[in-house]
């Protein structure tokens, strides 16, 4: 385990609760730490607990009227606007404190690095990526990732590269940061023609002093590990090596994963785990080893968000899992109680995530790699048909 990383966690973050059938249901969390205890990822480890973020760190990112509007939702729930009250985020008690709660957390992981008590950090809890300045979005009240890249850019850090792996577009992220030079934001997601926000084009890649800093990698449906691995190589690597960032912070939604009920890529449990592998050695070897990982979506409750975020806390912590390690009997008699799914029996699906580094081909994949490398790489000095850039 690496001696500097740190794990933010507190129950209370169980309190983002949408209500019941949403589903962003906080028990994946619960699981997920459960499951990371039981297989003795945290053993020795002291999870570092959050306060809440003050108004004035949430207004980073969000204006004064809209946090009011979060508050008083509850009391008066009806016609609220700002986002509020939708199927996609309805109101509850509490929904101010809870989301600032998951901000908090993800400050708290930023200032551990930033202040040296840390190199790498991970919030599970986080990475609501939606939330735009005066609405809610998505499933996201308060966008935590853009707070916390807003606070290290306050804070000794002006070049900070945001790389986003869940299935949905990082809009918010994005939107807060696209005409700023000091914040590449990558964005590897479902083609938006087919899934929401329907936004994400590669076509979008900044404003302004900020052009070139936005980027979108937009995949077809039903794109695997293989894929989806071939595309990050081609794109990601070289920009960031390039933009020499001193921190990556990283979303990594689990919504990717091939059961996952609202979207439609391919992933596996063990291409997750290689994706964080990746990022942890991109961290290592292009931004000083400085890591700040949140979470995201991934709405397999039971059987996938679990293992893919246990992977992803012992990737941070350097106690990687082996795929093939059992499931915890313990951890399995407890969920088989919550659901009637059957329940996989170790830390792998069983894929193979190796991957053909890119080249300019015909398939649909390479197609996406090449509209993006073309939108973006000669805004950075790269050959966007040059596989060796």
């Amino acid at each position: 385990m690496s001696p500097r990383a740190a794990v933010v966690w507190t129950p209370e973050f169980l309190h983002y609760d949408l209500g019941d059938g949403h589903p962003l249901d906080p028990v994946r969390l619960d699981l997920t730490m459960r499951l990371a205890t039981g297989l003795g990822v945290l053993e020795g480890v002291e999870p570092l607990v959050p306060t809440q973020a003050p108004d004035d760190e949430v207004q980073r990112v969000h204006v004064p009227s809209y946090l009011t509007a979060v508050k008083s939702a509850p009391e008066a729930p009806f016609g609220v606007g700002h986002g509020l009250g939708t199927e996609d985020n309805p109101v509850f008690f509490g929904m101010h404190d809870a989301s600032a709660l998951v901000c908090g957390g993800s400050l708290l992981g930023a200032k551990e690095i930033a202040e040296g008590r840390a190199d790498r950090a991970v919030n599970i809890a986080g990475g609501l990526h939606h939330a735009m300045p005066d609405r809610a979005s998505g499933f996201c009240v308060y966008n935590d990732c853009a707070v916390a890249i807003s606070w290290l850019l306050d804070h000794g850090f002006d070049r900070i590269a945001y790389i986003d792996v869940d299935v949905h577009h990082g809009d918010g992220v994005q939107a807060a940061f696209y005409g700023d030079p000091r914040v590449l934001t990558v964005s590897l997601h479902q083609h938006p023609m087919t899934l929401w926000p329907g936004t994400g084009w590669p076509g979008e890649y900044g404003d302004g002093d900020g052009a070139g800093y936005a980027v979108n990698l937009p995949l077809p449906p039903g794109t695997s590990d293989s894929g989806w691995l071939r595309a990050f190589h081609a794109v990601v690597p070289s920009l960031v090596s390039e933009f020499r960032p001193q921190i990556l912070v990283t979303q990594c939604g689990v919504d990717t994963h091939a059961e996952d009920p609202l979207a439609n890529l391919g992933l596996s449990v063990d291409g997750h785990r290689t994706i964080y592998r990746a990022l942890r050695e991109l961290a290592e070897h292009a931004a000083g080893g400085k890591w700040l990982a949140v979470g995201g979506g991934g709405y397999g409750l039971f059987r996938v968000v679990p293992r893919s975020w246990t992977h992803l806390i012992a990737t941070v912590l350097d106690r990687d899992v082996e795929p093939h390690r059992p499931l915890p009997a313990g951890w399995v008699a407890h969920v088989a109680g919550l659901t009637g799914q059957q329940l996989p029996t170790s830390m792998t699906d069983g894929r193979d995530s190796g991957y053909e580094p890119w080249s300019e081909g015909s398939d649909r994949v390479d197609t996406a790699v090449l509209e993006t490398r073309r939108a973006v790489f000669p805004l950075h000095g790269l050959d966007p048909d040059d596989p060796r850039d």
